[in-house]
């Protein structure tokens, strides 16, 4: 295999990604206002029967979408081990599902995510991989941005010889709004290492997770 790319590598990405310090954040109560405004906006009246309970619903709701925010992923992965008896192939996590949110519209994003790596002296526990999905997922988004910070972490905290992640997802932003193309997915990817400069091991690693080596991807 080709040896461990020098290639770019992620700037302040601890302090990019600290939690939304809580002083700044509005309190409960002006998150329910806010979310009561809305409703009357929309031209319906947020003391009705049926949605009177909605602004505590929805503020309860974006407590889970956006938990995220309360994880430093690079903390996420910082036990690792070395006792891996000099293994050195690929590990692959591959359909990961997530949900997460649009940036733009605030609408859904829902897909999976694969995520790959070349030890070099450590490993982390395959769960820390999917939880480190899940905290980018569960913020606001857009896929390129995620799909990066997802490789930029790993890379950064395990220095491995090589990091690949994938996503497919669907966004509503633009199935159910807008121009309205149910059924359409958005590919993006990030290489980092060995998945980038060596085209047999990104041709392994695609055929592990069942992505054709010529379809098109949004490299990022």
């Amino acid at each position: 295999m080709a040896s461990k790319s020098t290639g770019p590598r992620p700037v302040n990405l601890k302090s990019a990604n600290a939690k939304t310090d809580a002083a700044r954040r509005p309190t409960r109560d002006e998150a329910e206002r806010a979310v009561r405004t809305l409703i009357e906006w929309a031209g319906d009246d947020p003391t009705r029967e049926g949605v009177k309970g909605t602004p505590s619903r929805v503020v309860r709701a974006f407590e889970e979408y956006f938990s995220g925010y309360d994880t430093d992923p690079v903390e996420l992965l910082q036990r690792t081990f070395e006792e891996t008896d000099g293994y050195d192939e690929m590990v692959v996590l591959r359909d990961i599902r997530f949900e997460s949110h649009c940036e733009h519209h605030m609408a859904p994003i829902i897909g999976k995510a694969h995520v790959a790596y070349l030890p070099q002296k450590r490993v982390v526990g395959i769960s820390k991989l999917a939880r480190l999905v899940e905290v980018y997922a569960k913020r606001l988004q857009i896929q390129e941005k995620m799909t990066a910070q997802i490789a930029n972490t790993l890379d950064e905290v395990l220095q491995p010889k090589g990091v690949a992640v994938v996503i497919e997802a669907a966004h509503q932003c633009m199935t159910t709004r807008g121009i309205h193309k149910p059924g359409v997915a958005m590919v993006t990817s990030r290489m980092l290492g060995d998945f980038r400069n060596d085209a047999s091991t990104r041709r392994e690693f695609l055929a592990i997770i069942g992505q054709p080596s010529g379809a098109p991807l949004v490299h990022v």
